[in-house]
């Protein structure tokens, strides 16, 4: 199977595949902006939860992407859903099926492709917005400087092959590409006002932890940081998905 990196409209053909497999790790997790978006681009979530005894297709030719949301677990644990979920992103890539990991999915991802995820060495953690800055190689997806929402504590190693897209100040490795249409990122992009303040609800027993910012200054940081956000999630996805799009500040 091969991807044409020539842009394409918007508006998906009606015999155009539009399906996205979508694997979430609790059941409280919903797609937020990432599935309001594709849902704009004329794409469908097919939302699966192995963590439920859900299975995975193995018809990778019938979805135009896969799309793995985050989760409180660490891809070390010893579960078998995990492993499952592994063995199937193993084979989606191998079968040239765009994937996007999104925190968990992009530690899952980094796992796969050989490397480490594990703690940062002083113990930080990220919950609320940091920044990330575009590298040289990612300068066509990402602005200079963007404020995304995080929400962990552990971190990947950037694979062997794999082309980092964005680095952080504590956590180095916030995005990568590691072949045409396969992507990890580290953040959150898909945070409405409504998630974050469901999440900073149930887990705040969770925040406080030095480097973690207050549930009220979360709130404010989206206020004022998420248009960029919108902005650059949908110049994103259609990158991801379409092809040939870069990002253009308004």
């Amino acid at each position: 199977m091969t991807f044409d990196t020539q842009p394409r409209p918007h508006q998906l053909s009606p015999n155009r595949l539009n399906k996205i497999l979508t694997i979430i790790h609790k059941e409280t997790t919903v797609p937020g902006l990432v599935g309001e978006k594709l849902a704009t681009l004329g794409y469908k979530l097919d939302i699966r939860a192995p963590i439920f005894g859900e299975p995975l297709p193995d018809d990778f030719e019938n979805y135009a992407g896969a799309l793995v949301f985050g989760g409180p677990m660490s891809v070390n644990d010893d579960e078998p859903y995990l492993h499952q979920e592994m063995v199937w992103i193993q084979q989606a890539i191998a079968a040239q099926l765009p994937y996007l990991g999104v925190c968990l999915g992009a530690q899952l991802l980094a796992k796969v492709l050989g490397a480490k995820v594990e703690p940062h060495a002083n113990a930080v953690e990220e919950i609320g917005y940091y920044s990330v800055y575009a590298t040289a190689a990612g300068k066509e997806l990402f602005p200079e400087k963007l404020q995304v929402y995080q929400w962990h504590k552990e971190g990947f190693e950037l694979p062997e092959g794999a082309v980092l897209l964005a680095r952080g100040d504590d956590f180095p490795n916030q995005a990568f590409r590691w072949n045409e249409r396969t992507y990890g990122v580290q953040f959150h992009p898909e945070m409405t006002a409504e998630m974050m303040d469901f999440w900073t609800t149930q887990g705040a027993d969770l925040i406080g932890a030095p480097n973690t910012q207050s549930r009220e200054l979360q709130l404010a940081n989206h206020g004022q940081y998420s248009a960029m956000v919108d902005q650059w999630l949908e110049t994103f996805l259609t990158n991801w998905l379409e092809g040939g799009t870069e990002f253009t500040p308004l």
